[in-house]
């Protein structure tokens, strides 16, 4: 598998649309996560991130300038348990909903499809961080329409069991410009994830967005064995 750095990746895109990174930190400690949106239009662009507890949430910057929360407004993260969710969508409460009632990652996730803005049919992008005996697994999930053809499904889950430290796995909704735009494809990318606090990384990947098309990112840390986390948000419309 092709590594890169998180720097070239983000610069191969204009827009990536929605991304989720997740790995384990260099130091092997920390399971490291990041979640970033992308706009074009001034409706997507009108958000911000607000941190709900342990949670995250995207919000109107101007209620005003709202047109449509339909697909806007939702929870990108959420924790249960030893369990963190990230996804690009109110799927994340699907995940944890039906998880708390003991149904997989992958069974939640059957219960979805891609999202219904015709002519894009942008995908659901997911990921789920789970701490267990002093180290930590993750899996990935897209849920993408065949070819654009909204009739059929097609659901990609990918686990991660003792991930090596000092990589990140990278996904995001689409693989290039267009119109209609075009689904992520392939597996999640591997990205190297160098020896930075989460500052420093906060910082890297909001620099190496797109200043253009850029709304919001959210980076946190969690300590593999307690479970103690710190968090970062940045807002464009700050």
């Amino acid at each position: 598998m092709k590594i890169t750095t998180i720097e070239k990746e983000l610069n191969s895109l204009a827009y990536h649309g929605r991304g989720i990174m997740i790995g384990k930190s260099a130091d092997g400690r920390h399971a490291v996560t990041a979640y970033f949106i992308m706009g074009r239009s001034e409706n997507s662009r009108n958000r911000v991130f607000v941190p709900e507890g342990d949670a995250m949430r995207t919000k109107a910057y101007d209620e005003s300038k709202m047109t449509d929360p339909h697909l806007i407004i939702y929870y990108p993260v959420r924790v249960l348990g030893n369990k963190t969710i990230v996804t690009n969508g109110d799927q994340t409460d699907t995940v944890y909903e039906l998880m708390d009632k003991q149904m997989t990652f992958e069974q939640a996730l059957r219960t979805r499809e891609f999202e219904d803005d015709k002519p894009n049919f942008t995908p659901r992008i997911s990921g789920i961080i789970h701490r267990e005996g002093g180290d930590m697994n993750f899996a990935m999930s897209i849920l993408k329409s065949a070819e654009g053809d909204d009739s059929s499904c097609e659901r990609f889950t990918y686990a991660y069991s003792n991930p090596k430290a000092g990589v990140m796995k990278f996904i995001h909704t689409y693989n290039s410009a267009g119109d209609p735009l075009p689904s992520f494809e392939g597996e999640p990318k591997t990205l190297e994830l160098p020896s930075l606090g989460i500052d420093a990384l906060t910082e890297l990947i909001w620099r190496n967005l797109n200043e253009e098309n850029k709304v919001s990112l959210f980076v946190r840390y969690i300590d593999i064995k307690s479970g103690e986390c710190e968090t970062r948000i940045v807002n464009k419309n700050a």
